[in-house]
């Protein structure tokens, strides 16, 4: 047998949607964040799925790869498929006229992407501790080279409105020389006290 979950995730809870294979609805539930919710999840899964089931599979869709809660249902077994926002995004406007969006909308949503395009989706699968940690390291120095271009292009944008002298004396902004520069060039003069009586 084989079930069909779409987990809408929040920053402090998780809406989802259990789902047959013929796409009938047979719970939704909003369950916290950590533990307490994980435990309420197998719970609701092992109801729908009974005793006997022969093979039984739980199929979940969600908007995110990674963090604890996607890494407790890798490591429980479960079929993970982390969703694109862009994809889930799609789905909607191809299944739906009004483009509304709600928390319990997109449990049923994803419960129905798994269920009818897992094909298209991506499975998250269980990394080592070295995989995950490098995962981490990769993030962080891509948001890092993001941060440093938004903070270069919002230095190019001042300059280029107050001192656009700067922009044809230096060819890389964000080289420390150019810096080192610019922040002695622009930094405001030393107040002086008044004299004294």
């Amino acid at each position: 047998m084989r079930l069909f979950v779409g987990d809408d995730w929040a920053e402090d809870h998780h809406d989802v949607e259990l789902m047959d294979a013929a796409g009938r609805v047979l719970a939704r539930k909003r369950l916290p964040e950590g533990v307490a919710g994980m435990a309420r999840l197998h719970e609701l899964t092992g109801q729908h799925l009974g005793e006997d089931a022969e093979d039984p599979e739980v199929v979940i869709g969600i908007e995110t790869d990674r963090g604890p809660w996607v890494a407790a249902l890798v490591a429980a077994g479960y079929v993970v498929y982390a969703v694109n926002p862009l994809q889930a995004s799609r789905y909607r406007e191809r299944h739906g006229v009004s483009g509304a969006k709600s928390d319990r909308g997109d449990s049923h949503m994803l419960a129905d992407m798994v269920r009818t395009d897992s094909h298209q989706l991506r499975a998250v699968a269980g990394d080592s501790p070295d995989a995950a940690a490098v995962k981490v390291v990769a993030r962080t120095h891509k948001t890092l080279i993001w941060e440093r271009t938004r903070q270069v292009q919002r230095l190019r944008y001042q300059l280029r409105e107050y001192f656009p002298a700067a922009l044809a004396a230096f060819e890389d902004l964000d080289a420390l020389d150019a810096l080192e520069l610019l922040a002695r060039r622009l930094s405001p003069p030393p107040t002086r006290s008044p004299p004294g009586p």
